[in-house]
């Protein structure tokens, strides 16, 4: 009898992690594998476009309709239950740090089911982000927690997760990317917007911290006044900052900077050739710190801390804070020739998936 897996998603970059699974999960007679998604994020622009691209089936909406983080969770919990109910699984994986995730364990954990955590062991160490939290309590209720970054084996350990409960697997994110690579090259979002190949800054700034306060927003701002003297600015403009612009009466500010480009969030294929043939990327992100490293280009993150540290120790990511002076000396140093050296992490192959799967192959049997 094959054995049952169910992958719980919640999140336009939960997506982004779990597009091989099904594919890969061809290969082991032993395993059938179904998602669910609680539909965390879920509007026609953008998770449905993520969702038809990927050619990814989902066998489980949930439809939860979003609202507080406590009215999430609760929403979940009862609707993945009747899943779980239905389709029986062996095995929860759930992945990433969003609420979708810390509802998935917590489900997982109460109905006795086994759990695996994708892009376990990441830690910022800052409790003030709800995603640190998420993160915390999901590894404390993994029974397999599945790493992309060698942090992470030395955060989980440091816990008291054990060697057989860890797994080194690497990055489901950079399988996405091998694999849909020619897809990527073929967008012609370049050409759409008059860009030139590595002569843009592309940018996203989405973060509450960031974003929910008109200092914040004034600050952002002026940060684009500034380096949009010394090359195009691109900025996919997330709905958060968007909104809050509107609120405070500062969108026109925003709009009337000439060498500024205010687009619509993009779609996964036109986002990531904008990065790759980016001349740097200036983002609050969290994945996009990884997508950088794996295409080698420059990243300043605009946070006090990262829960990526391969991303400053080996890849092309830098911390800075939100500076437009420091930001503007990193840019120059830039054309200036000045880049750190960098090198993909180890197991940002392509093959994560198929590591992640073998290993729950062999723990199910």
């Amino acid at each position: 009898m094959k054995k049952r897996i169910l992958i719980v998603v919640g999140t336009r970059p939960n997506f982004v992690k779990i597009t091989q699974f099904k594919k890969v999960a061809k290969n082991f007679s032993n395993l059938e594998l179904k998602i669910a998604h609680t539909g965390q994020h879920f509007d026609e622009k953008m998770s449905d476009i993520f969702l038809k691209q990927f050619h990814l089936e989902v066998d489980y909406f949930l439809n939860i309709e979003n609202g507080s983080p406590n009215n999430l969770i609760a929403k979940i919990l009862l609707k993945l239950e009747e899943v779980i109910s239905s389709f029986k699984p062996d095995l929860l994986l759930c992945v990433g740090d969003v609420n979708s995730t810390l509802a998935a364990a917590i489900c997982a954990n109460k109905l006795n089911i086994k759990l695996g955590h994708i892009e376990s062991g990441l830690r910022s160490d800052d409790r003030e982000m709800p995603e640190e939290i998420n993160r915390i309590l999901t590894d404390e209720l993994s029974d397999l927690c599945f790493v992309t970054e060698k942090s992470g084996v030395e955060n989980l350990l440091k816990t008291g997760k054990n060697d057989h409960q860890i797994a080194f697997v690497g990055n489901t994110m950079i399988d996405t990317l091998v694999h849909f690579e020619d897809e990527i090259e073929k967008s012609t979002i370049l050409e759409e917007l008059a860009l030139n190949k590595s002569n843009y800054i592309l940018t996203t700034i989405h973060r509450p911290s960031n974003v929910d306060s008109k200092e914040g927003l004034l600050k952002m701002i002026a940060l684009f006044q500034q380096i949009s003297f010394q090359k195009t600015v691109v900025f996919p403009i997330h709905p958060r900052t968007k909104n809050n612009l509107l609120k405070f009466d500062l969108f026109d500010k925003l709009y009337k900077i000439s060498n500024l480009k205010i687009i619509n969030p993009q779609n996964y294929f036109a986002f990531q050739k904008l990065i790759k043939y980016s001349f740097c990327l200036i983002t609050d992100s969290g994945g996009i710190q990884e997508e950088t490293t794996f295409q080698k280009i420059p990243c300043l993150t605009l946070r006090e801390n990262t829960e990526r540290p391969s991303t400053i120790l080996e890849g092309t990511n830098q911390l800075m804070p939100f500076d437009a002076d420091k930001i503007q000396s990193f840019i120059q140093n830039l054309q200036n020739g000045v880049a750190k050296e960098s090198k993909i992490p180890a197991f940002w192959d392509g093959k994560a998936t198929e590591r992640i799967l073998q290993k729950c192959s062999q723990y199910l049997s």
